[in-house]
């Protein structure tokens, strides 16, 4: 409507009527966020999307119309619900007292109760949805539900245990159903519950529920990821398959993912510098890792930080590198000499004549330098404290052909976890924490 139309119109309605509407999920809701219209053919509803695309409030919308059916005092086909998260604590401030939660969501006059003690809700009509974690499958073994919705399916650590242990809880009523809302990883699990042919798939993009997202996630964060591998996972809500002849796998590295790297024995910053120094240049790729020993396995490289930048000075980029070099308190710079040689070392000490740094020479192609590196990986033996998107894009998409362009965040990743794992010089200092 035209806005003094849409105005009149609002002012129009009484106060009844306004509360009514704010609660009607059927006037606000976009089309994906909306059930299968065909009930009788679907017992599971899938809902694939980015971060920030309305999963949740779509998950905690159709419990709701679920137990309140034609009135929210009356008794809806919902009586016994399951609510299943990563964890405990996901499942109490994500689909329970989160903004898009089943209490936000509900209106006044006929909002669910939380039991904390015994983990769950309850209606006014006496439906009830039990709280589960996905790190405790066994505790959804015994109990008996008419309706599911799981939430963040796939970060599930356990997820073949614990989808298993609730389908068979699922077992009360004429037709159980359930609904899953996630952001879609390339799990069997998930490919298997996709090609049931009782599965009802709708998907949604993060850019979908832009009017609601804050500005700055949407300049910043999105920003990052946008026109990355990631970004088609997490902001498009795409299932990702590996680039064929890829070095990198995606489950790899995710896997091998942390919160917080542990004590560290060393840290280097390893650099592959551009050639030349225009907006158009390439990347000055600046990567930071550790290693820690561990009792039984060895060694493990941590990935700390992406410190690329691009489109600036020799000066400039040196300066960022130093930056870093001293953030982390880091024991020398590893940096690639080929094509600036004696240069490169030059610059980085107008900058900081005590930084410690190691000029290496690239004696063989990238992929061979690389392969070593990827194994590393597949062995368990890197992990990354936190998400390094455009990093992690460039990775899983090398395969070492020539048109590939220069993979320069790749290149100085290579470089540090070579000096780190694969070389055998200089004694290993203090223990450090960061």
């Amino acid at each position: 409507m035209p806005p003094p139309v849409r105005d009149a119109w609002l002012e129009s309605l009484g106060p009844d009527e306004l509360a009514f509407l704010v609660h009607d999920w059927r006037f606000w809701a976009r089309d994906d966020q909306l059930p299968p219209p065909d009930a009788g053919r679907w017992t599971t509803w899938l809902i694939l999307g980015g971060r920030g695309a309305g999963k949740t409030r779509a998950g905690a919308e159709w419990v709701r119309a679920e137990v309140e059916g034609a009135s929210p005092l009356g008794k809806g086909r919902a009586r016994r619900i399951a609510l299943v998260g990563e964890t405990y604590a996901d499942v109490r401030e994500v689909m329970v007292d989160g903004p898009s939660g089943l209490l936000a969501i509900a209106p006044r006059d006929h909002r669910p109760q939380y039991e904390a003690s015994r983990r769950r809700l309850v209606w006014p009509n006496g439906a009830v949805a039990q709280c589960f974690s996905a790190e405790d499958p066994d505790a959804l073994r015994g109990p008996q539900f008419d309706s599911a919705w799981s939430d963040e399916f796939c970060k599930w650590r356990r997820a073949e245990d614990v989808w298993s242990n609730l389908q068979l809880g699922l077992r009360l009523g004429d037709r159980p159903r359930q609904t899953v809302t996630t952001t879609p990883r390339p799990t069997a699990l998930l490919k298997k519950l996709m090609a049931a042919p009782t599965t009802v798939v709708t998907r949604a993009a993060t850019y979908a529920n832009t009017a609601f997202l804050a500005d700055t996630f949407l300049t910043e964060i999105v920003g990052q990821y946008e026109g990355t591998r990631i970004g088609r996972q997490e902001l498009q809500g795409e299932i990702l398959t590996d680039t064929p002849g890829a070095l990198w796998r995606l489950g790899d590295i995710d896997r091998g993912r942390v919160d917080r790297a542990p004590e560290l024995e060393r840290i280097v910053v390893g650099v592959d510098p551009p050639v030349t120094s225009h907006a158009k240049s390439d990347a000055c790729g600046v990567i930071v890792a550790g290693v820690a020993r561990g009792r039984d396995s060895g060694p493990r490289a941590y990935v700390l930080e992406d410190a690329t930048v691009q489109g600036v000075s020799p000066r400039a980029w040196a300066e960022r590198v130093v930056a870093v070099y001293r953030k982390y308190d880091a024991d020398r710079i590893v940096v690639e000499v080929n094509q600036g040689g004696d240069l490169v070392s030059a610059v980085l000490a107008q900058v900081d004549q005590s930084a410690a740094v190691r000029p290496v020479r690239a004696r063989r192609g990238k992929i061979v330098r690389a392969e070593p590196v990827a194994a590393l990986y597949e062995r368990g033996r890197v992990a990354h404290a936190g998400a390094f998107p455009a990093l992690e894009d460039e990775m899983t998409r090398f395969t070492g052909d020539a048109g590939e362009g220069s993979p320069d965040r790749l290149d100085a990743l290579v470089w540090a976890l070579t000096d780190l794992m694969l070389s055998h010089g200089g004694a290993a200092p203090a223990v450090r924490r960061l």
